[in-house]
């Protein structure tokens, strides 16, 4: 490939200052080679449209799909929103009306609601704020190691190494107003007051940007469940003498990332709950609970799951 030809490439009539600015901010993102078919999930604030932005600027086939939660009266006018964008922006659209059941935690039910009717593999605006956010709202729920490694960056977020400043400032170049949603003010999210009163406060009793510090942290604690996870596939985990022969560190790892696995659980292990599993494999104890309905217990040398619902 020539040099002129390395590198992303904006595709339609912008302005040529604009799209100077625009190709700066693409040089940071992590979109597929064209030609490719994308579907970007856009809700109508700042950070979904400037990725709807930049994918269609790239020249991808993009569709905007808008999840209806039904949760503020105003919702079709964020539709219709979203819809004209993706009509300026030379992009299919689609709205999708989701319904929250009831109950606790409002903010985590809307989210898997909306994730679940997003076809699989949609783009997702985050931004390296949001990046910075879940890594100490992990932290703070005593996620580990793996809670520390953030979100997962790629395809799905292309976007996740730019701020909110910098998606704010891609909408003004284009001449997008984005919508304000109420709900990101109300301090009954723990994570909006994460955004509104930790980070602050972070930053000023550090004196510096906090963000790109836990964002690296990310990083870091990425690189190390990798190789983690690389090491614990070599080894047999049902494999009591395998077990009890490796590090601690890497046996405790390889022991909650089978027993996630086996019991289809989104999370791992706790620290307790590890330790007994553990005290199985070295013969220390003959079974346990490790939570969630399951068993734990050793025979022959082996380790088996068992349900213990009947």
């Amino acid at each position: 490939m020539d040099r002129q030809d390395a590198g992303p490439r904006l595709v339609g009539g912008a302005a040529s200052s604009d799209s100077t600015e625009l190709l700066s901010y693409l040089r940071s993102c992590n979109f597929p080679p064209v030609p490719a078919q994308a579907v970007c999930a856009v809700s109508g604030g700042a950070d979904s449209l400037a990725l709807l932005v930049l994918a269609t600027s790239v020249g991808l086939s993009v569709e905007a799909v808008h999840v209806d939660h039904g949760l503020r009266r105003n919702s079709g006018e964020e539709a219709a929103l979203v819809e004209s964008a993706a009509t300026f922006l030379g992009a299919g659209f689609r709205s999708v009306r989701v319904e929250v059941e009831p109950g606790a935690n409002l903010e985590e039910r809307a989210r898997n609601a909306r994730h679940a009717a997003l076809p699989k593999g949609s783009m997702l605006g985050h931004t390296a704020d949001d990046q910075a956010e879940t890594v100490l709202l992990n932290l703070f729920r005593g996620a580990g190691l793996s809670g520390a490694s953030g979100m997962q960056p790629g395809w799905r977020r292309p976007i996740l190494a730019l701020r909110r400043a910098d998606t704010a400032n891609i909408c003004r170049l284009v001449g997008l107003q984005p919508f304000q949603d109420p709900s990101n003010e109300d301090p009954a999210f723990r994570r909006n007051r994460i955004r509104r009163e930790v980070m602050p406060l972070l930053n000023d009793v550090l004196q510096r940007d906090v963000v790109p510090l836990l964002c690296r942290h990310a990083d870091l604690a990425r690189d190390a469940v990798e190789l983690l996870d690389d090491l614990s596939v070599k080894v047999d985990p049902a494999d009591c003498r395998a077990v009890a022969e490796l590090p601690p560190v890497l046996a405790a790892w390889t022991l909650r990332r089978w027993i996630s696995r086996e019991t289809r659980s989104p999370h791992p292990l706790d620290q307790a709950a590890t330790r007994r599993a553990l005290d199985v494999a070295t013969g220390c104890a003959r079974a346990t609970d490790v939570g969630r309905h399951w068993r734990l217990r050793r025979s022959g040398g082996r380790l088996f799951l068992e349900s213990t619902l009947s």
